[in-house]
């Protein structure tokens, strides 16, 4: 019995308290009473710093700015390894391909031919001076596309010459397409 009795006075004393507590009439009200909490001013020394954990989510933009590191290879070595994308134009008895190597990978990033089925229907030949030059316009737009504008093309020199070889260059060019890369900037530490 006694412990009811003392159940029952403590929750007459919590309803007391409960009532006594101020309600709140609307929102505004609400919002009147909130305080805003001060926000601390900015430091200005680590405006410059790098967090140690930032990854470059953006791995062509050392390409683009000339610092990335350019594989060299040997001296020796023709086509040379020095560069971020290259150009591989090649002419075969039936076709003709034009492929973008990446100085890292060993397999194309772009590729375009006349043995694709949208080029082919479209030309005479698969052979001739217009398929060559379509192939340059077909790639240079796919290049655009991948976000790669800058790529080195050397060609040997005989071959250069010709019309074909002219033609596609050419087209490369009207695409937006620069066949050279910059030089690699090296800072200091």
């Amino acid at each position: 019995m006694a412990l009811r009795g003392i159940c029952r006075s403590v929750r007459q004393v919590l309803g007391q308290i409960h009532q006594s507590r101020p309600t709140v009439v609307s929102n505004q009200t609400a919002r009147c009473l909130s305080q805003a909490a001060s926000e601390p001013e900015p430091s200005t020394d680590h405006n410059e710093a790098v967090s140690p954990t930032f990854e470059n989510r953006n791995p062509r933009n050392l390409e683009q700015l000339a610092l990335a590191v350019k594989d060299r290879g040997w001296k020796t070595s023709w086509p040379h390894r020095e560069f971020y994308h290259r150009l591989v134009f090649s002419r075969t008895q039936h076709y003709v391909t034009a492929e973008v190597f990446s100085s890292t990978s060993s397999d194309p990033v772009v590729t375009c031919s006349t043995k694709e089925w949208a080029v082919k229907k479209e030309l005479p030949s698969t052979r001739c001076v217009a398929a060559c030059q379509a192939v340059g316009e077909v790639l240079a737009q796919r290049c655009q596309q991948a976000g790669i504008t800058r790529m080195v093309y050397r060609e040997i020199p005989w071959a250069y010459r010709s019309n074909a070889v002219q033609s596609f260059r050419t087209a490369m060019k009207e695409g937006g397409i620069i066949l050279s890369e910059p030089k690699r900037k090296y800072i200091g530490t």
